[in-house]
């Protein structure tokens, strides 16, 4: 007796229960383990970007070769140069394409510090030109801010996914940043997002707890400080645009300060 063969419609639900089961392919050449769990494309990127990467070198040493070279500039130019020569930071030799040092009026009475390049600065080589940098640069023309800004990070090199800095990749690179500060002297400094707050400030704290807050910014040599306002990333904004409030609050705080400044001297 010949057994009858199945209708199409229960054929196409066999084939759509087996899909759904993980079956690719009546027969392979090799057991597949249908146990086995793929990481996500995040975590195969990273895993993809540092399959190569030696030991990282000694922060210490690698430090104090940051501050050889920083102290060594005398102009913003001749530190974007001593950046772009730097080997020392972990995160050179972990698939970026090139140092992002800044953007911005090197005469400028603002200087503003993020935390790291992402994708889009690492391919043009100038800090915040994607969607995050785009919403600061609309918030600081309304703020009455344009023109007068210099923008830099902690760090010069884009980490691995996009992941936050290291405190290690930072002290690194603070020779840079403190150089960047010294040869600048702003008025005052905006720190965006919890890593560059920290990192400057040598605090704990988190950014909410920060934002907001005047606090001072002082270098162990050379007697020069500044007013510091650690305020919220414009990458979180964009993710959260109701906290765009409390970042617009800052930055009139920001702009009041500084006016009050210049015409406080101004009139001496």
């Amino acid at each position: 007796m010949t057994p009858a063969l199945p209708d199409s419609a229960s054929t196409e639900s066999l084939l759509a229960f087996w899909r759904d089961a993980g079956v690719d392919a009546c027969y392979g050449d090799a057991p597949v383990d249908r146990t086995h769990v793929a990481p996500p494309p995040a975590v195969k990127a990273v895993a993809k970007a540092t399959a190569s990467v030696v030991a990282a070198p000694d922060i210490g040493d690698a430090a104090a070769e940051a501050r050889r070279l920083a102290a060594a500039a005398n102009t913003l130019d001749e530190l974007a140069a001593a950046v772009a020569g730097f080997e020392g930071c972990p995160l050179r030799g972990m698939g970026a394409r090139q140092a992002v040092f800044a953007r911005g009026n090197p005469q400028a009475p603002v200087l503003i510090v993020g935390e790291g390049p992402g994708a889009e600065e690492d391919e043009r080589g100038l800090p915040f030109v994607g969607k995050a940098g785009q919403l600061l640069d609309r918030m600081l023309r309304e703020a009455g801010l344009e023109g007068r800004v210099f923008i830099t990070n902690t760090v010069y090199w884009r980490p691995p996914g996009n992941r936050t800095p290291t405190p290690a990749e930072q002290a690194a690179c603070m020779p840079f940043l403190e150089r960047t500060f010294a040869l600048m002297q702003p008025k005052v400094v905006l720190l965006l997002g919890a890593a560059s707050s920290r990192s400057v400030l040598s605090v704990d704290e988190g950014i909410m707890k920060l934002r907001g807050q005047w606090k001072e910014w002082r270098l162990s040599e050379g007697n020069i400080s500044a007013p510091v306002m650690p305020t919220l990333h414009p990458a979180f904004l964009l993710r959260t645009p109701m906290a765009k409030k409390a970042v617009w609050s800052d930055l009139l705080d920001l702009a009041a300060r500084l006016d009050a400044d210049g015409q406080a001297r101004s009139s001496d």
